[in-house]
């Protein structure tokens, strides 16, 4: 009977402590956690504290950047509008290189210019469609005759239809009457077509010559400043040099611009003369045809 109950208060006491180390592992466990849960609310409040933070870094760094870069574009629109046109500095040069000069300068581009112009729209309406109009005369040869082949050339404009009409004029003297007349004719009709070139050469000559004159009368204005001041001033010298490069550059630019234009109506006349003398020659062929037939 003792060593039942001996048996029995063994078991209790073993029961007794292994519920005691159970609450306590239980109790060390939910520390742990609670400890866990803390640190952890911990760190995401020193996260929010670093968000928060840093977005008040980058809102203050916004507000300073934001007015330097206002300012950076009232400066940027003050220098576009304190900036001079291209008409501005022309006149600006213009005035800079004197009146006198320049004006010389200006006025031989002004009439160069109009004698050009001129020429080309000359030109252009004495281009002829010379295949199609030789197509025209020999078919109103054909079946007119010769007053019928002189009526379209004289409704055609061009001195190619100028010449076919002096040659249909004389058909009826002989085809080296009419070879003659066509030669001679022709000539006239380049005549015309070259006239007022001479006068465009002239001004692309005369242009940079005004701007070498204009060049040494800069240059001994500056030596007349420098002589009457006594001494070589950077800023004397500078002056009247500017003046002298100015009106050079101005003729040349003038001579250039001139020159471009003389070209193409030289160009364009080389180009009638050629349909001319190839036209010429198809007709004295068409003549001779045509009195075979006879």
């Amino acid at each position: 009977m003792k060593k039942l109950f001996a048996l029995i208060a063994v078991f209790g006491m073993l029961t007794y402590g292994a519920s005691n180390v159970a609450v306590a592992q239980d109790e060390a466990t939910e520390t742990t956690v609670v400890e866990n849960e803390g640190a952890a609310a911990e760190g995401v409040a020193e996260e929010a504290e670093t968000t928060e933070d840093a977005v008040a870094e980058e809102a203050v760094t916004e507000e300073v950047e934001t007015p330097a870069e206002e300012v950076a574009t009232e400066e940027e629109i003050a220098e576009i509008i304190e900036t001079p046109g291209m008409h501005q500095q022309i006149k600006q040069k213009f005035i800079e290189g004197g009146a006198g000069f320049m004006s010389t300068v200006l006025l031989a581009l002004v009439l160069g210019l109009a004698l050009a112009i001129e020429r080309i729209i000359y030109l252009n309406l004495a281009s002829t469609n010379t295949e199609k109009l030789l197509t025209s005369v020999e078919d109103a040869l054909n079946s007119g005759g010769v007053d019928a082949a002189k009526e379209v050339c004289r409704n055609t404009k061009g001195p190619v239809a100028s010449i076919f009409y002096q040659g249909l004029d004389r058909s009826d003297q002989g085809i080296e009457i009419v070879e003659k007349s066509v030669i001679s004719y022709g000539s006239v009709q380049m005549g015309l077509l070259e006239k007022g070139l001479t006068w465009i050469s002239l001004f692309i000559a005369l242009a940079p010559m005004l701007g070498f004159m204009g060049t040494v009368i800069g240059m001994i204005g500056a030596f007349d400043s420098i002589e009457a001041a006594g001494d070589i001033s950077p800023t004397l010298v500078a002056g009247g040099i500017k003046v002298a490069l100015i009106t050079t550059v101005s003729g040349l630019i003038v001579a250039m611009i001139l020159q471009v234009f003389y070209n193409y109506i030289v160009s364009k006349i080389d180009s009638i003369v050629n349909d001319m003398e190839d036209a010429s020659i198809s007709l004295i062929d068409i003549l001779t045809k045509y009195n075979l037939k006879k």
